[in-house]
């Protein structure tokens, strides 16, 4: 399963290297990594996403700690924290394109239906900015590809996370989460138990990918 840990580390050179280094240790894939200033003097921010065993986050954490360049290590959930992904799409579009002179109309629906905005538009070629979830993302480029448009260059950040603050009861519910649901209850109550994962990004059932499109238009 995945995991999400965000920590605060000493902003020194090599601190980056003895985190991968860790995790090559502890033989466990990263999945993503980012890494950016963070709100105090000389610390960057890390949230790094990996995938490993559903008993290996407690492993994980202590390890991070140890690191003497570690100030904090926090591990978040969907349920938890609000999770986005920056990525930029470059797209084919212009009459020589297999869609031809319709190519930059359906890519300009396309980019509505997944709140997606145009950054650069080329003779040749039209680029996407899109900032939610890796599903959403993910959903985007599954229907370009589908729909046989050419895929020029993909750029992903990677996650980015941040703890939600302090609700009340009623949003907690919504988000999937009760009031006292937080990471340390979980583990005292349940050390095997994991909330529901949420994609507050996802689209709605209601909204209907379109894989065709007016020939007209």
């Amino acid at each position: 399963m995945l995991h999400t840990f965000v920590a605060i580390v000493q902003d020194k050179p090599g601190t980056l290297t003895r985190v991968a280094s860790l995790f090559r240790r502890l033989n466990i894939n990263i999945v993503s990594l980012t890494v950016g200033e963070s709100e105090r003097p000389d610390t960057s921010r890390m949230t790094i996403v990996c995938e490993a065993p559903e008993n290996s986050a407690h492993r994980i954490r202590a390890s991070l700690y140890k690191l003497e360049t570690t100030i904090e290590v926090d591990e978040v959930n969907r349920a938890e924290a609000v999770v986005r992904e920056l990525c930029l799409i470059k797209v084919a579009a212009g009459p020589t394109s297999p869609h031809g002179v319709h190519s930059r109309s359906q890519i300009f629906e396309l980019a509505n239906v997944f709140r997606a905005r145009v950054v650069d538009l080329a003779p040749e070629s039209i680029m996407l900015e899109m900032t939610g979830s890796a599903s959403k993302i993910e959903g985007l480029l599954q229907v370009l590809r589908e729909s046989q448009y050419d895929v020029l260059e993909v750029s992903r950040t990677g996650r980015m996370a941040m703890r939600r603050g302090h609700h009340t009861s009623r949003v907690l519910k919504a988000l999937g989460t009760g009031p006292k649901d937080t990471l340390d209850n979980f583990s005292a109550h349940d050390p095997h138990h994991e909330p529901e994962a949420l994609d507050p990004d996802a689209l709605g059932s209601s909204e209907k990918l379109p894989t065709e499109f007016d020939q007209d238009a």
